[in-house]
């Protein structure tokens, strides 16, 4: 995945995470300080709907709640029980599947009395008001994470310390480094990047044999027969009798080539415009990954700039504003450091795209190299196979702030007496990843097995 090194030097405390659904709490908060909250004192019949009409406001807001559920496939679920396409419903951000999540959504064109006809089970979707603009990443302030982790064999004061040691690291770095998180590439089958880049190649066929194909020894023994049989065969007809209905994409694209087994443009057109943009972003996050793991491993600081970096502007609620951004030369080195001590700007990263180039400098000269071993250019992010998926590339910044971090519990792990779980709360801005935070605190052996 491109994480190849640890920020903080500190010794973890262990442990496993998402354990159960319940352990894993998300809360999102959008830009105005709106929170979504798993729990309200309201049912949904006693909620009362702000706006007056849904006609001159076309979008209505809601509240929506679910437990172990891709948001994909739920937003897929709510559309179906509407009778409307899933383009008339919108989000802000995608939350984690193995958790209990709550997050905003614009639906667009439905009255509140709609919802009503929408039953799926461990989903709640609560109306709050109608709206003149859809829902996007523009509103998305972060997320609010409350999280247990369970099974940790040290001390209740062992724990203590270290999580105190790591989180006075990240102070010191000027934050959380921002890598993007496992599941950003699949964490049981490690693939979403590799896809991206056969897309980026132009390599279709080999786009489609990954996602399809290549199995995982982690996946559902079914699942990974299926896999195997396909790579064997290449049979789409019987790979679509053979795999999984749970395995909807998959079934999806092999709907299309067990008609046309050479349109593999087609059968990636069959899915969701949103998870075809997915396979491209795994790949430049890979890319960042990279990028930031070898900035880390040759002792360059997070906290300030050198001659050839990026460093973007900060908005007064904290946000980077990516497209406000500045390289770094020697008649402003000490002035931008200035403001990066002042909270006001931060240093980026580039995530690679037609048009946006690498550094320049020691951390241009690292991007360059990484570029070079994985044979890959700007220009090959206009995907000319597939246009509708080029990507023109950003910054990322490097780090991102830790806000409202709390050990709140220690205790004995009732489920292993033997053992202790421990309690965290925290605030991370969008786009950043909680399970980034949790590698640096547990320093995991086998990020699958710990429940990464």
């Amino acid at each position: 995945m491109g994480i190849e090194v640890y920020a903080t030097r500190s010794l973890g405390i262990g442990g496993v995470i998402r354990q159960n659904v319940g352990d894993f709490v998300v809360e999102e908060l959008l830009v105005d300080r709106s929170k979504a909250e798993i729990k309200t004192g309201q049912s949904r019949a006693g909620v009362k709907v702000l706006g007056s009409s849904a006609v001159k406001n076309r979008y209505l807001l809601c509240i929506l709640v679910k437990r172990n559920w891709d948001t994909f496939i739920a937003l897929r679920n709510i559309a179906a029980q509407l009778g409307i396409s899933t383009n008339r419903i919108q989000i802000a951000g995608i939350k984690d599947a193995k958790a209990i999540t709550a997050q905003h959504i614009t639906v667009e064109n439905v009255f509140t009395e709609d919802l009503k006809e929408v039953a799926v089970k461990d989903m709640e979707i609560r109306p709050i008001g109608y709206v003149r603009n859809k829902l996007s990443s523009y509103y998305l302030m972060g997320n609010s994470f409350k999280i247990t982790i369970t099974g940790i064999s040290h001390s209740k004061p062992t724990v203590q310390e270290r999580v105190a040691k790591v989180i006075q690291e990240f102070d010191a770095i000027g934050g959380v480094p921002n890598f993007f998180g496992h599941q950003r590439f699949g964490t049981t089958r490690t693939i979403t990047h590799l896809v991206g880049k056969a897309l980026v190649e132009g390599k279709l066929e080999r786009a489609a044999t990954l996602f399809l194909a290549k199995p995982s020894r982690y996946e559902h023994p079914a699942s990974r027969e299926a896999r195997r049989e396909l790579q064997k065969t290449r049979d789409f007809k019987l790979a679509l009798r053979n795999f999984p209905k749970q395995l909807r994409y998959e079934r999806s694209m092999l709907t299309h080539l067990a008609e046309r087994p050479d349109d593999f443009s087609g059968a990636f057109r069959r899915l969701p415009f949103k998870l075809r943009e997915l396979f491209v972003q795994a790949f430049q996050s890979f890319l960042f990954n990279r990028f930031l793991s070898e900035r880390i491993e040759r002792g360059l600081p997070l906290n300030m700039a050198s001659v050839g970096d990026y460093v973007v502007f900060v908005d007064r609620s904290g946000l980077p504003m990516v497209t406000m951004h500045r390289t770094v030369e020697i008649a402003t080195l000490e002035e931008i450091n200035d403001l990066i001590r002042a909270g006001k700007m931060r240093l980026a990263i580039p995530l690679i795209g037609f048009k946006q180039r690498p550094s320049d400098g020691v951390q241009g000269e690292i991007e360059k190299r990484i570029l070079e071993e994985e044979n890959v250019s700007m220009e090959d992010f206009r995907i000319t196979v597939m246009p509708e998926m080029a990507t023109r590339g950003q910054l990322r910044t490097a780090t991102t702030p830790l806000n409202d971090f709390s050990l709140d519990e220690v205790s004995r792990d009732a489920a292993r007496p033997a053992r202790h779980m421990a309690k965290v709360s925290f605030m991370l801005q969008h786009g950043s990843y909680a399970t980034i935070l949790l590698r640096e605190l547990m320093k995991p052996r086998n990020v699958i097995e710990e429940g990464f």
